[in-house]
């Protein structure tokens, strides 16, 4: 299943009145839940045994294989993650120091439905192996990314610069750009990534 989940992106999600990025992965052999806040990390694994158990302890009037269950957890929890939660279906949340539960509140076969995500905290391999290292990797991307834009910019000057010597000009003033400050431009850059300002929006 967690390796399943790798191939799963990242979403913000609201539990409640809470913020998280999460992940999840269900199949008929269980499912594993992941979640954040950007402080800690969560996450719980279970197999369709247990499915069966907690599904008899909090939906006494609901008989069904425990793949059921996990259909119906799929099919409300893939809509949340997809950031188009079901309105009939409730999301909350309680943190206990290493743990988070999530509670969850809708229907099943016109009964009301009930889930507990019982999850505590993540080990440090599993969030280097889901954050730290996808995070690294798209850091260095985006650098990269960032150091071509850069010399093509400065190609870009050079280019229009020997235009002009040629005697070319514009037709249009309001298309003028003012010389790429290449030192200027990392430096601003540098600032925001340190002080986590978001850029204006467009």
């Amino acid at each position: 299943l967690e390796s399943s989940l790798l191939t799963q992106p990242w979403a913000s999600v609201c539990l409640g009145e809470s913020a998280f990025i999460a992940k999840a992965c269900f199949r008929d052999s269980g499912y594993v839940l992941l979640l954040s806040d950007l402080s800690s990390v969560w996450y719980e694994s279970v197999d369709t045994q247990a499915v069966g158990e907690r599904s008899k302890e909090l939906n006494k009037r609901l008989t069904a294989h425990a793949s059921s269950f996990l259909h119906r957890l799929s099919s409300l929890v893939g809509p949340l993650l997809a950031g188009q939660p079901d309105a009939a279906t409730s999301f909350s949340c309680h943190r206990a120091p290493g743990r988070l539960s999530v509670r969850v509140k809708s229907e099943l076969s016109g009964l009301p439905f009930y889930w507990d995500f019982h999850c505590s905290s993540a080990p440090v391999e599993m969030v280097s192996r889901h954050l730290v290292r996808p995070l690294m990797r798209m850091s260095l991307a985006l650098q990269s990314q960032l150091q071509e834009l850069v010399a093509l910019l400065l190609q870009k000057d050079a280019e229009i610069d020997d235009y002009r010597e040629s005697g070319a000009a514009l037709s249009r003033d309001r298309l003028r750009t003012e010389p790429f400050q290449e030192e200027n431009f990392l430096q601003n850059f540098m600032t925001k990534v340190r002080t986590g300002a978001k850029p204006p929006l467009l």
